[in-house]
């Protein structure tokens, strides 16, 4: 046995064998050639936020150079709520046309805006070379509790899908909740609302973040029984902060499995360590989702390289 199936051994495997999705890390001091010997095509795409000062800019940069590289299907660029990042998206989306080879996807939401504001945006973004969307109805302001949607405004994520493709032919994704959305009563209800998306023009859905291959696969199982028959892209989320991840987590719906928290437990100063333990744990769910037949992965990059960059090395992705 090398040092390093020893230390996955006594380290990881405990934890991660108590997981609901028995995240079973043997295949690594079993199988460990596997890991490089999958040859399956993979197909990978990357998520951005815009930045806010110059340093943040500066590290952005820095990501997307190493990880073009890796000739993702696309990239995206998150837009925060209310539209309140618009200027720092359209910036960062305009510079990775001009400056890459990269194919930009903008996140769009229509909290706060007026379909008219919704709509010139598409046309600015068609104009500058923009031709993918990912389609979102957008957080309600969490400092007004009882916020009202715009009369003039698109209500919801379908209605902006069917707006959408009235303004261009665009290719346009949508977000899916494998453990529902916080706001529907159930997941049945929420495929509901999925399918609408579809039905109205979506070409694909991006996962919010899971920690449990079972949970995606049921979502998927759901999804095609009610008709839903476009990609579903599992949305990745490597974690080095759990504090931060659950709030994230909170925000979005998903659940923090308990060996998380133990795989991770008084790491708070052993910032190698954590990474170390995140680039495992992100990889083997991806291999255990790729060996259920997924061929398409969405990583949420938080702006930096390093680990999605490992990830996909170990995948396959040079």
């Amino acid at each position: 046995m090398t040092s390093f199936e020893a230390w996955l051994q006594n380290h990881v495997t405990p934890h991660l064998l108590r997981g609901p999705t028995q995240l079973i890390m043997k295949t690594y001091t079993n199988k460990l050639e596997e890991v490089v010997l999958n040859t399956r095509e993979l197909s990978v795409s990357f998520e951005f936020f815009p930045p806010k000062t110059d340093e943040m800019e500066e590290q952005l940069w820095k990501a997307i150079s190493k990880l073009k590289s890796l000739k993702p299907n696309f990239v995206s660029v998150t837009y925060g709520a209310g539209g309140s990042t618009r200027e720092r998206t359209h910036h960062t989306i305009k510079r990775i046309i001009d400056e890459t080879d990269l194919k930009p996807a903008s996140h769009l939401t229509c909290i706060a805006a007026s379909k008219e504001e919704i709509n010139e945006i598409l046309r600015n973004y068609w104009k500058i070379g923009v031709r993918h969307i990912v389609a979102l109805r957008g957080d309600m302001p969490a400092s007004s509790p009882n916020y009202q949607l715009r009369k003039d405004g698109y209500q919801y994520a379908s209605e902006l899908v069917e707006g959408i493709k009235k303004i261009a032919d665009f290719e346009i994704s949508v977000a899916g909740y494998p453990e529902k959305h916080p706001e529907a009563k159930n997941i049945d209800e929420d495929i509901d609302y999925l399918k609408r998306k579809v039905d109205a023009g979506a070409s694909r859905i991006i996962t919010q973040f899971f920690f449990d291959a079972d949970v995606y696969f049921s979502f998927v199982e759901k999804c095609r029984k009610r008709g839903i028959n476009v990609p579903i892209v599992p949305g990745i989320l490597p974690v080095t902060n759990v504090k931060q991840t659950k709030h994230f987590a909170k925000m979005c719906g998903a659940k923090i499995p308990k060996w998380m928290d133990q795989i991770f437990e008084n790491l708070d100063e052993k910032q190698e360590t954590r990474h170390l333990i995140a680039g495992i744990v992100a990889t083997e769910l991806c291999r255990i989702l790729h060996n259920g037949g997924v061929n398409d992965f969405h990583f949420y990059t938080l702006n930096r390289a390093e680990l999605t960059s490992a990830i996909c090395h170990v995948l396959g992705v040079r």
